[in-house]
């Protein structure tokens, strides 16, 4: 499939929909517009990385990670992994056309029914049926399926057995990944999975559901024009209620160095971090929002922490795609996880997933763990490689579940800056911990909670799944939008349900608590309930059908529009 963006020469001065981030929120919304009929323009401000061009080795991946500290930041800002070192939490996110469906594990999971009607949710939420729907249609898309093979897999049996130290058994889970070749809803011909567990730094078979291969194709088959290396810095409105949007060349082609284009609906997916970053620069220029923006932030009860040492080989390291090891199979990055549940508490619940770390992260591996002072083993593995010595018999561990949602956003020195003090002192990383150092201990190995804990990364928790910062809420004394994604308005006079006509955050941000599951779908059903609204409210039709030709493939150029 060839690239869907379009140089930044083609931009032109004003839509009819701006969306601003590529990621679930801003590829369906930009899908289902675009079939409705809409000028949509897509805003992102990492780059297009096409199948087969995600990193395969260390001397590949160490470019690609931007890290940004409270007084310092390197790397390129087009680097795929997004790290940023908070002195309470540190957040990862990715950067990339396709936002964080190009580098997560693709775990897509509902959540627990009690999840949507917690107090914090506006009633709709619950009540109105189209959450439901939303889901429906992410799924449709999406496609989650469970690996047929998963049990098959090491790192899942060896998940198995530890399981019986908790009396409990893994099932195999949900991934937005295709395990025979198909051609998707978008018309995008996809291989089946090769089971190399490279899902985390790129999927180079193309055989992973992304954001890239499934929503995106769509929208620019019905006209969308899709732009990289654009970063967002405000949105104003104009005195006759057009949306002005202010952004800046951070990729390579600076021909535009700074842009201004209009529309009369502004959408906002830039992500938890970047669509509240937006929101608060545009409260300082001057945007009447509520009060509440930068609240409510969650890490969703996130851990990811290893296991060192293992009696037995885990087969943990991806072997990537062609593979690096013969004849050895790992499998998607999650194959398969433990399911604690709890009908009187939903705190308690959780999920305890198994992981696989790219093929590129290999070679530096026992560095890694050199600071936890397993120097002899991370030696014997430089010398044997991961694939045989100590590092064979790895665990990882994703978990998720559920945290009290206290963390806040600000802008400090004109940076985003995040505070949660009590963050490393939330329940949930007490009970993970217990948990997890059971599961290790029943296989023989030792818990390593952070092997980087010596260095620039302390002991702060680190999370992937960040949720919140533009709650939603009822009204804008407990949210910033309503339940349609609708921004509300801080003006006088707008009163506590009056909105921002045409302004909408559609992604993780609008999540105002912990879902106790990894958040991919429920941000997805999210969008798509979001769209239902806005055709309702717009008076617009379109259909999610499949389309069915011309067929694109995903790791090879041909890409073909649909006729005007």
């Amino acid at each position: 499939m060839s690239r869907l963006s379009l140089p930044l020469s083609a931009l032109k001065t004003s839509y009819d929909v701006i969306v601003v981030g590529s990621g679930y929120g801003g590829g369906v919304t930009a899908s289902r517009l675009s079939r409705a009929g809409k000028r949509v323009a897509v805003i992102e401000r990492g780059r297009e990385i096409l199948t087969g061009e995600f990193p395969q080795k260390f001397s590949e991946l160490k470019n690609e990670f931007q890290v940004t500290g409270k007084s310092f930041r390197t790397g390129s800002d087009q680097a795929i992994y997004d790290v940023r070192l908070g002195k309470d939490m540190h957040v990862l996110v990715a950067c990339g056309l396709g936002g964080g469906s190009l580098v997560n594990a693709g775990v897509s999971l509902v959540p627990d029914r009690r999840v949507f009607t917690d107090e914090m949710w506006p009633g709709q939420m619950a009540q109105d049926g189209l959450i439901d729907e939303g889901y429906r249609r992410a799924q449709q898309w999406l496609r989650p399926a469970s690996d047929p093979r998963a049990r098959e897999m090491t790192k899942f049996k060896v998940l198995e057995q530890a399981g019986k130290a908790i009396d409990a058994n893994p099932v195999a889970s949900p991934i937005a990944v295709s395990f025979a070749d198909t051609v998707n809803p978008a018309g995008v011909a996809q291989a089946a999975c090769t089971r190399c567990g490279d899902c985390c730094a790129g999927c180079n078979v193309g055989a992973k559901n992304t954001v890239a291969l499934t929503y995106l194709p769509d929208a620019v088959r019905y006209g969308a024009e899709v732009f990289t290396g654009l970063k967002v810095d405000t949105v104003r409105k104009t005195t006759d209620g057009t949306w002005r949007v202010t952004a800046r060349a951070v990729g390579p082609d600076r021909s535009r160095p700074e842009t201004v284009i209009e529309a009369p609906v502004v959408v906002l997916a830039a992500g938890t971090l970047g669509s509240t970053e937006i929101l608060l620069r545009s409260r300082e220029a001057g945007l009447a929002l509520s009060e509440r923006l930068g609240q409510r932030f969650s890490a969703n009860g996130d851990i990811i922490a290893f296991g060192y040492g293992a009696k037995t080989p885990v087969n943990g390291v991806g072997v990537g795609h062609p593979s690096k090891v013969d004849g050895l199979e790992i499998g998607a990055a999650v194959s398969g996880q433990i399911e604690i549940r709890d009908a009187d508490t939903l705190a308690n619940e959780l999920n305890v997933q198994e992981g696989a770390l790219p093929s590129a992260f290999a070679s530096v591996l026992p560095v890694l763990f050199l600071p936890n002072g397993r120097l002899l083993g991370a030696l014997s593995s430089l010398v044997n490689g991961v694939y045989k010595g100590p590092f064979a018999s790895l665990q990882t561990f994703f978990a998720v579940s559920h945290d009290s949602a206290s963390g806040r956003f600000s802008l400090e020195d004109n940076q985003l800056a995040l505070a949660w003090p009590d963050a490393k002192d939330e329940p949930v990383y007490a009970k993970l911990d217990a948990i997890l150092s059971k599961l290790v201990t029943v296989s023989g190995g030792s818990y390593v909670k952070n092997p980087l804990a010596g260095t620039v990364m302390g002991h702060q928790p680190a999370t992937a799944h960040p949720l919140g910062g533009c709650g939603m809420g009822r009204e804008r004394s407990d949210g910033v939008v309503d339940h349609k994604c609708r921004v509300f308005s801080g003006a006088a006079g707008a009163g506590e349900t009056g909105i921002h006509e045409g302004l909408y955050v559609i992604d993780g941000a609008v999540i105002p608590r912990s879902l106790g599951v990894n958040p991919l779908l429920t941000i997805t059903a999210i969008a798509e309930r979001a769209m239902l609204h806005f055709a309702q409210d717009h008076g617009l039709r379109y259909t999610t059908a499949p389309v069915t030709e011309p067929v694109l493939t995903a790791s090879s150029p041909g890409y073909v529009a649909a006729p005007a």
